[in-house]
């Protein structure tokens, strides 16, 4: 029974290893998707998905000949010249004249253009020869569709587009200077808060504790135009103006205050009574204790909290257009990415670049911290008093 039982707990922890294994790369995927794709061509991302760009792949490609400018005569019949790759790698398998059969011929071989209207080659390695009986007219060349095996194909084009546009840089040092106070601040708060409801004794404990915890499920879109007319009305009684740095502060520290005070209560609940008694037994106060004891103790929780309130700032659009603007010296990184897609979002395809490099800030923050996330995580969900 003992080896059966060994052998279960055996195949019971592998279980585990691949289900965590494969709930990583699930989530990992789509980020390495958005890298990937953030380096193609804007043609290469219309027409395949990003994983076929880490492989040869086949591709059926409608272009045109060189245009009739370009024309000579050769022994009556009038010849366009030129190569469909342009020079670049890659190899062609087919080729057709005809929209109903783009396949039609082998690269290498000699079709007849419709009605015996002349003859077209096009090689493997992408050179064509068109040859027709009367002369090309118009400024735009033959049509001619082939089918042509493409080696991966990278491009730093839509970096430099985004991170060479005008209003970047301010931009960057728009969210910094948004989402670092607006991280910091409710932890401050927080931090004394959940203290006082943890370890404190007062009348109306348990009521503020149950208002917090109900404050956490009150969605954001319907508290935020309240909160902004008792902003502007309280602006106007002190001389406070509008569309400030301190409005956005506040904003992002009343929303993220109940998920912090929850989850650093619980946290610092769960801390051993022996020291807080040995503590007080010494002559500590309270403010002492929270200060020498309770802050170094509860690092684990304070980084949990900082990683998700940082990254909420800091992807936040909605709140920072409405507390802080969208002019040209107060809009956040989020607002300058959106409005390089265009009015129409016509520059789609900077769309992956530009979400990339919006998160690039986040996974540092994050990996800087993630050793807390779990241990902060668990202690503050199973402990609390």
């Amino acid at each position: 029974m003992a080896v059966v039982r060994r052998r279960r707990l055996k195949w019971g922890r592998y279980l585990v290893h691949l289900s965590v294994l494969l709930i990583v790369i699930i989530w990992t995927l789509p980020t390495f998707g958005i890298f990937v794709s953030s380096f193609r061509h804007k043609d290469d991302i219309a027409i395949s998905g990003w994983w076929t760009a880490l492989t040869t792949s086949e591709r059926n490609i409608v272009d045109y000949t060189a245009p009739p400018s370009d024309q000579t005569e050769e022994e009556g019949k009038y010849v366009v010249t030129g190569n469909v790759l342009n020079g670049g790698p890659g190899e062609i398998t087919r080729f057709g004249v005809r929209i109903t059969n783009p396949t039609e011929f082998a690269a290498g071989e000699t079709a007849a253009l419709p009605g015996g209207a002349g003859m077209l080659t096009i090689n493997s390695d992408g050179s064509y020869r068109l040859a027709t009986v009367e002369p090309l007219t118009g400024s735009r060349g033959r049509r001619i569709y082939y089918t042509a095996a493409l080696p991966p194909s990278f491009t730093l084009e839509n970096y430099e587009k985004v991170l060479t546009s005008e209003g970047i840089g301010q931009s960057f040092l728009n969210s910094l200077t948004v989402t670092i106070p607006a991280t910091v601040i409710p932890i401050l708060i927080a931090a004394y808060a959940a203290y006082a409801l943890a370890w404190m004794r007062f009348p109306g404990r348990a009521l503020i504790l149950s208002v917090i915890v109900g404050l956490l499920v009150v969605p954001l879109q319907m508290s935020l135009i309240p909160l902004l007319k008792l902003y502007n009305g309280v602006g106007d009684f002190f001389g406070v103006p509008a569309k400030t740095y301190l409005g956005i502060w506040l904003a992002h520290t009343g929303f993220g205050l109940p998920l912090a005070i929850y989850l650093l209560r619980n946290y610092i609940a769960g801390l051993p009574n022996e020291i807080m008694e040995s503590a007080r037994v010494d002559g500590a106060t309270d403010f002492e204790i929270f200060v020498r004891i309770v802050l170094p103790l509860s690092v684990p929780a304070l980084a949990s909290f900082a990683i998700f309130q940082f990254l909420w700032v800091w992807n936040d659009l909605l709140v920072a257009i409405v507390f802080l603007g969208n002019t040209e010296d107060q809009l956040v990184l989020t607002g300058r990415l959106r409005e390089l897609l265009g009015s129409r979002g016509g520059d789609w395809e900077i769309l992956a670049t530009s979400a990339f490099v919006s998160i690039l800030v986040p996974l540092a923050v994050f990996f800087s911290l993630q050793r807390y996330l779990v241990r902060g995580l668990l202690a503050g969900s199973v402990k609390g008093g």
